[in-house]
């Protein structure tokens, strides 16, 4: 047992208690992790998108799936919404933040399209 001497009084001193901490709130990090999933989950098609590609037989290969993917992350970091995505002979509507296309159609069958804010072509 140990003692302490304060202001001329013997005190015994309890055991050293160690300050806790609190551990780091893990909100942030749970935020990041799941925006970095998002990021990462890949485009969907909608039950309508596909009907619209089995009627005008668009056919897209894993391959081409990666590709849209990718353009579908180049336009959520520029803050698109609605997208037209032109590839190959095919154009997809696209919700970007949804990560879902929306409708599909052939390049010869666009004549007017409204409700979107940007526009890329897949190479």
């Amino acid at each position: 047992m140990s003692f302490k001497i304060q202001h001329g009084q013997i005190i015994p001193s309890s055991p050293t208690t160690q300050k806790t901490q609190k551990a780091p709130s893990n909100d942030f990090q749970k935020l990041y992790l799941e925006s970095l999933q998002k990021l990462k989950e890949p485009v969907k098609v909608s039950a309508h998108a596909k009907a619209r590609m089995d009627q005008r037989e668009i056919s897209l290969s894993p391959e081409d799936l990666v590709k849209i993917n990718d353009a579908v992350d180049s336009l959520e970091k520029k803050g698109a919404r609605e997208s037209l995505l032109l590839f190959k002979d095919a154009a997809f509507i696209a919700s970007v933040q949804n990560r879902t296309i929306i409708t599909a159609m052939k390049d010869a069958e666009i004549d007017t399209v409204t409700n979107i804010d940007s526009l890329v072509k897949i190479r």
